[in-house]
């Protein structure tokens, strides 16, 4: 893997480039001409550094289904060999026929491996551990869309901060929100586990009274130990809705739904996190979960359009949950890259970058993004982040046994109590806030929220470091939405939401092949939705929608025409060089 020196002399891999394989090449989107496949997934929250990611995977397609090159190139050459794969059902297949197909290819090749293993109601998909033969079997199968690996996962850390600074609370003006008495909504954080019995979530030492509400293990992978065993849970959940004095987080009196999908290093696999996104759906009613906090990241790019982990968060967006995730650290020297992994790509969930306060936390003038926090475009051309918040050195609680402290004894600030930086930690913060909007707004949609978010959100100088600006939680709490057209905030998903529509099961899915036939028609399908004079106050329209970061750039000429979307899924043409031409980065695209 290509290692880079960072800030201070730390030795970071990087995630967008990484090594690439033999007679590949390694390329980005917005810098040249890439070997642009579809990959799969492994799913990352970074502690530390980045995980290099495979680079110039391309796709293939057998008689029907998607798969990435290098997985179909190592079940052919080993027929015996076993994998963990996830397949995905075409748009309206039930899950249950994914299934009913993945047994009947096993049987067409029988071998030694489980067969199906996990079957979900957040994708139209199982997880299977296969033979190299039933894979190539299975792809000729019709309704099949894909089969990517399923890949383990890390968490979205940075380690590298400037300076000890708790005073994030005053830069996004939660404190003007706090409210003991308010009835905030449950936030899920979908991590490594959350310490339920301490007084950051309300346990007074007797019978541990808590508002941790639920606690769900998911992880299929060990050592996993009991609580949060690698801390990194914990600390994401009190920067979110912790309560005790000096510690207190965004929104100090929702409740919170731990479900543990990492084990104690830090990893995961995709299949674990969908399952968390499956029982957030059947129990989101229960605990009433209108928020899931996702501090997850890819290691491998991908379109949000296949990848099984934005299907998965779309699930919850549409049915009534805000998903807020990170951005990612694979940033370097603030310089602009690729937002190429699931599922900071989404163009429908809240996408959060870190926000470096610069050791003034009332001069927000002087803020700017961490130099590792990831920003640019997504392979489909969307701008993220989406809003910045605080990022560096936060301060939060952390089970002492947990393996976080003891890999980092000097950040230990207080028995129980470390700090740590990255985007992972700005998602919280900004989970906190949304729950805080649905105590207000019982019945708004998770659109309105981000809506909400982006609105009030303050504009800064780092152009789309910070997406529109940094996060505000006064603002957008205080904010008289009847001032505005319909009574309610702009919706920065209107262009989308035209495509999301009832599949053949009658529940709402985005329609990607609609999506990309008109966009490939007309560069300025999403024009109405940034044409709002509301969001000229976010600085959004100009900095990342305009003719030339968008129109001219990224959906010109023949960047979208039908070679992109063949059945190689993601060939050359898509990427050529004229698509991410010098336009794109004008200094009219990162205007403030």
């Amino acid at each position: 893997m290509r290692l880079e020196r960072g800030r201070n002399g730390d030795t970071r891999q990087s995630a967008l480039w990484g090594k690439p394989a033999k007679g590949s090449t390694r390329s980005s989107a917005l810098w040249g001409k890439p070997g642009r496949g579809f990959v799969a997934m492994a799913l990352v929250v970074a502690l530390a550094a980045p995980v290099a990611a495979t680079a110039g995977d391309r796709s293939v397609q057998g008689k029907s289904a998607i798969v990435p090159a290098s997985l179909m190139a190592d079940a052919q050459a080993h027929p015996n060999q076993l994998f963990s794969v996830i397949v995905q059902g075409k748009r309206g297949t039930k899950s249950s026929a994914v299934a009913n197909t993945v047994v009947d290819s096993t049987a067409a090749k029988p071998g030694k491996a489980k067969g199906l293993t996990r079957t979900f109601s957040s994708v139209n998909g199982v997880a299977a551990q296969l033979t190299g033969a039933q894979i190539v079997e299975l792809a000729g199968r019709t309704g099949i869309l894909s089969i990517t690996p399923d890949s383990k996962i890390r968490l979205s850390v940075y380690n590298n901060g400037f300076s000890s600074n708790q005073n994030w609370v005053s830069a996004v003006s939660a404190a003007d929100v706090w409210n003991p008495n308010l009835k905030t909504p449950a936030i899920a954080v979908v991590d490594s586990g959350v310490q339920s019995c301490r007084a950051d979530f309300g346990d007074t030492g007797v019978g541990c009274n808590t508002r941790v509400v639920a606690k769900v293990t998911m992880t299929s992978l060990l050592p996993n130990s009991s609580g949060d065993g690698r801390g990194h849970g914990t600390l994401v959940a009190g920067l979110a809705a912790g309560s005790r004095d000096g510690y207190a987080g965004t929104a100090p009196t929702a409740p919170i739904v731990s479900i543990d999908v990492m084990d104690d290093n830090g990893m995961a696999i995709t299949s674990d996190v969908i399952a968390a996104a499956d029982w957030i759906l059947a129990n989101k009613a229960r605990y009433n979960i209108r928020v899931a906090n996702f501090s997850l990241q890819s290691t491998v790019s991908g379109s949000f359009m296949y990848d099984p982990l934005n299907k998965a968060v779309e699930k919850l967006w549409f049915n009534g949950v805000v998903v807020v995730v990170a951005a990612g650290t694979y940033g370097v020297d603030g310089l602009p890259t690729t937002v190429a992994y699931a599922p900071g790509n989404d163009p429908f969930v809240i996408t959060v970058g870190a926000a470096d306060l610069n050791g003034t936390p009332t001069n927000r003038g002087d803020d700017f993004a961490a130099p590792w926090s990831a920003f640019g475009y997504t392979l489909d051309g969307f701008a993220k982040p989406d809003i910045g918040a605080p990022g560096r050195t936060l301060i939060g609680p952390v089970q002492a046994t947990a393996t976080m402290p003891l890999e980092h004894p000097e950040r230990v600030t207080a028995s129980g109590y470390m700090w740590m930086s990255g985007t992972s930690f700005a998602a919280p913060i900004v989970s906190g806030a949304a729950a805080q909007l649905l105590a207000k707004y019982p019945n708004w949609t998770p659109d309105q929220v981000k809506g909400a978010l982006m609105l009030t959100a303050r504009a800064t100088a780092s152009g789309m470091g910070l997406g529109v600006g940094e996060l505000n939680v006064k603002g957008a709490y205080g904010f008289d939405y009847s001032t505005l057209a319909g009574g309610t905030p702009p919706n920065p998903n209107a262009g989308l939401n035209q495509y999301v529509t009832p599949d053949s099961t009658g529940a709402p899915a985005f329609d990607s092949a609609s999506w990309s036939n008109a966009a490939t028609a007309d560069a300025s399908w999403n024009q109405a939705s940034w044409n709002q004079a509301s969001w000229n106050q976010a600085s959004w329209a100009s900095a990342s929608w305009n003719q030339a970061s968008w129109a001219s750039a990224s959906w010109n000429q023949a960047s979208w025409a039908s070679a992109s979307w063949n059945s190689a899924s993601w060939a050359a043409a898509s990427w050529a060089a004229a698509s991410w031409n010098a336009a794109s980065w004008a200094a009219a695209a990162w205007a403030s």
